[in-house]
């Protein structure tokens, strides 16, 4: 695989700007990664991996890519006299197109959302970076000049490619005579890292950061005249090994590996199953969300492996949506080579695999319920865990138990609220689990609709995550008990109301049957009904959703993402008892009625987090009204 063989030739030779946004993250992997400086021999032995493994792929299909030379393999070399450190393949090689495409653009989804997320803050920046893959680009914290020289397997020796830059803002691309397929980086190193032209200190960063990596990677023996090559790791796919052999170090370097992650994972499970089927699976759970995590265009997913051959990246097919956060591996020993997407998605096989890797993965999330790492998991997933209420109703009982919100009893920033922690505090004569959906947590927790509860002592769950109206309208029950919301329809309470208070809400409702006509004939445009509260016990109204009908927080969501909604009128429901619901029924003007009535049904609106439809008029109404109550 040695270049020097190689005879270069001056063809098509140009020099060409870095993509602005290229530009700024080598800046960032430069300043932000000094203190990481040997991640980049595990980042560019990684790509070196990633080459021999799409090379097996597309192979597959057609054996003359090997060109003769079927044994894949990394070398890693270096000298003292040259300043120079070179780590060659023999995987699948790029073209010039690719060449230019791979290393001078970030031609990636998510490169916008990545950006935005930058802070200027060392240390959170690269752990940002980590997860963006720095890749390539880490070569330029040790190297001031880099030279990658290419060919792509299939292509002519004459078409090979060699770039150039020393990170600064051009790099030159040009033909040369290649006649190895496959790449090989030399990175011509700064003075400050001459410790990486070292033999045993190369060996020591390859066995701590990519034992794991299932291709010989092979160094020139050391002393002694020798002139043979050794190879430096296991070289044996760490996930087929038996798990007794396997360190946590292992595991965790073999994440970074497949997760371009510099964190060490929350969590993982390492399974294998035997019988009818074969097949083994190692899946991960991150410490922190990918920035894309919520990108629709951004891939995500796990390998696919054939009898430890590479089939594919990003295997959606695997785990359903609401695991996109997981990563890892399934190896099958049933499924054909030559497999593809299409065949994935109607394949048994692959069916009862997922069926399988879901359970075990939710296994793996129910055993780390109520510890510390739980609360690190919901922070960062627990958005996307909801999804599988509405997505995956063979597993909702086990992902309603993994849930957690906010309460009344348990207000804060923090989710930590579950299902059966509700239940288990409910007092005798309370028949279902109340929640409350608003626009976002300050409105949740200042709602009108939560007096009624507060003066019982009764909690009611807070839910101001968009996705969470989604979810309770397939989550109906948990445990037997009805998920009821405290903003619609007409609020029953059970056995938490006595009989004096029924009687109590019956008389009110006689005598303000007057005042509710009126509010009726004056709202009519507005209200479906006006009733009686249940709710209420210091504000005068609110605005409650007819149990048939979509709620209000629902509905502004819809409309936000430029959904047609059709328009429901709410419900007005009025304290009797507060003193602008006395001072109400006694108005006789009935210009002024309707204005007092407008008030109310405008600052009930407001309560919830709506928009008027008239905000002058709201305004005008509300100055006569208090200049009237000045006496002026």
């Amino acid at each position: 695989m040695t270049e020097a063989n190689a005879d270069r030739v001056d063809v098509n030779k140009e020099t060409l700007g870095f993509q602005s946004e290229t530009r700024a993250l080598l800046d960032l992997v430069i300043h932000s990664l000094y203190s990481h400086p040997e991640i980049f021999l595990r980042e560019l032995i990684s790509n070196a991996s990633d080459a021999a493994e799409k090379l097996r792929f597309e192979a597959l299909g057609n054996d003359g890519l090997y060109e003769g030379d079927s044994q894949l393999e990394i070398q890693i070399e270096y000298s003292g006299q040259q300043k120079t450190l070179t780590i060659r393949d023999n995987g699948i090689g790029m073209s010039r197109e690719e060449i230019i495409n791979n290393l001078g653009t970030l031609a990636r989804s998510g490169t916008r959302e990545f950006f935005k997320n930058l802070t200027g803050d060392r240390q959170h920046d690269s752990q940002l970076i980590g997860q963006f893959g720095v890749g390539f680009y880490s070569a330029f914290i040790v190297a001031d000049r880099v030279t990658v020289s290419s060919r792509r397997a299939g292509l002519p020796p004459e078409q090979g490619v060699r770039w150039e830059s020393d990170g600064l803002g051009e790099y030159t691309v040009q033909g040369v005579l290649r006649k190895k397929r496959g790449t090989e980086v030399v990175l011509h190193l700064k003075d400050e890292f001459k410790e990486y032209l070292n033999g045993w200190r190369l060996r020591e960063i390859i066995r701590r950061y990519s034992d794991h990596i299932a291709l010989p990677i092979r160094m020139p023996e050391e002393g002694g005249g020798r002139t043979g090559w050794e190879t430096v790791n296991r070289a044996t796919a760490l996930w087929a090994r038996p798990k007794k052999d396997i360190t946590p170090g292992d595991y965790d370097e073999f994440y970074k590996h497949i997760a371009h992650d510099f964190e060490k994972p929350l969590a993982h499970v390492h399974t294998r199953t035997e019988g009818k089927l074969e097949y083994i699976t190692l899946f991960y759970i991150p410490s922190r969300a990918p920035f894309d995590l919520w990108d629709r265009e951004a891939r995500h997913g796990v390998k696919l492996y054939v009898r430890r051959v590479f089939i594919m990246d990003d295997a959606e097919q695997l785990l359903p949506r609401y695991l996109r956060f997981v990563r890892g591996v399934v190896d099958s020993s049933d499924l054909p080579l030559n497999v593809s997407r299409e065949l994935l998605q109607r394949n048994k096989t692959i069916d009862t695999i997922r069926a399988a890797s879901v359970k075990k993965i939710l296994g793996l999330i129910e055993s780390l319920a109520g510890k510390e790492e739980y609360k690190t998991l919901w922070k960062e997933f627990g958005r996307v865990l909801k999804e599988g209420v509405v997505e995956d109703p063979d597993n909702r009982e086990t992902l309603a138990g993994l849930l957690r919100f906010e309460s009344t009893l348990h207000p804060g920033d923090e989710q930590t609220v579950s299902l059966a922690d509700y239940v288990s505090r409910m007092p005798p004569g309370q028949e279902a689990i109340y929640y409350l959906a608003a626009t976002d947590a300050a409105a949740a927790r200042s709602s009108p609709h939560l007096e009624v509860f507060r003066k019982k002592g009764v909690e009611v769950l807070l839910m101001s995550d968009p996705v969470d109206e989604w979810v309770v309208m397939h989550l109906t029950e948990f445990k037997g008990k009805p998920l009821k919301s405290v903003s619609r329809g007409d609020l029953d309470l059970g056995g938490l109301e006595t009989e004096e208070e029924k009687k109590e809400r019956q008389g009110e409702t006689r005598e303000l049957k007057d005042l509710l006509g009126r509010l009726r004939k004056t709202l009519e445009h507005e209200t479906k009904d006006v009733r009686i509260t249940r709710r209420l016990t210091d504000s005068p109204a609110c605005l409650v959703a007819d149990s048939q009908d979509m709620g209000g927080n629902l509905e502004r969501l819809l409309k936000a993402v430029g959904q047609n909604v059709p328009a429901a009128k709410p419900i007005l429901e009025i304290n009797p008892g507060h003193a602008l619901i006395k001072r109400l029924a006694g108005i006789e003007d009935e210009a002024r009625f309707n204005d007092w009535a407008r008030i109310i049904f405008d600052q009930a609106l407001l309560a919830e987090g709506g928009r008027l439809g008239d905000p002058a008029g709201f305004v005008r109404r509300l100055n006569a009204l208090i200049v009237g109550s000045l006496g002026t």
